[in-house]
């Protein structure tokens, strides 16, 4: 008997399947700190700051990033404004969400489909494979047709300030966060969600090929 790929089972972890890959990640794309570090000489030349003191600032605040940093964002040489401090607050609960969203759906969805693979149906990685490939290639197409415009359009959709347009003279860190490294960030981010991705399609496939179970 052909298994039923749309099944509120395998639409439930396709859906956790997605959460977990795209969580996980941006979770590492953010500590995958030498994608900014390749940036330090120019950066250096264009501020007039050493390469090391642009570095421990941004590893700083990347440091401040992550779950189990418990304090306030100081960075060692740049003053902050009331603003920015808050703004990198927002910033900061958002990728803490992202990774305990990464832990949760991550042992939610491996345990799913670990029952699945038990009972040898496979219609979850058909569900995670299409969802996961349909979810980056609508928002890769929109940052290539636009990125300036979907910078924007990002920063309006997940702040409800405008504290996110820095004034150098009071936060200078924002001289030092080149729009470049956004992008590559982002370009890292989805081109790992198609490894990923594929990942499923091809286990998917090779799995499909076997003697179903009803």
């Amino acid at each position: 008997m052909k298994q039923k790929k749309l099944t509120p089972a395998n639409l439930l972890l396709g859906l956790l399947g997605t959460l977990f890959l795209l969580s996980l990640c941006v979770t590492l794309t953010l500590n995958a700190r030498f994608l900014y570090y390749q940036d330090l000489d120019a950066l250096s030349q264009e501020s007039g700051l050493p390469a090391e003191e642009i570095r421990a600032n941004y590893d700083a605040l990347i440091d401040y990033n992550s779950m189990f940093f418990h304090g306030e964002l100081s960075f060692p040489t740049l003053p902050m404004s009331e603003h920015g401090q808050i703004h990198f607050e927002e910033v900061k609960q958002i990728f803490v969400f992202l990774q305990y969203a990464c832990i949760i759906s991550g042992i939610l969805f491996l345990s799913g489909a670990w029952l699945q693979l038990r009972k040898k149906r496979y219609g979850f990685l058909f569900t995670t494979w299409v969802i996961s490939t349909v979810f980056p290639l609508l928002v890769g197409l929109l940052a290539a047709l636009n990125w300036d415009w979907f910078f924007v359009a990002f920063h309006h959709l997940l702040f409800r300030n405008d504290y996110w347009l820095f004034d150098p003279a009071t936060d200078p860190i924002i001289d030092l966060l080149p729009d470049s490294y956004f992008f590559r960030c982002l370009v890292v981010i989805a081109v790992l969600m198609v490894v990923l991705t594929q990942g499923c399609g091809l286990l998917y496939r090779r799995f499909a090929k076997k003697k179903p179970t009803p």
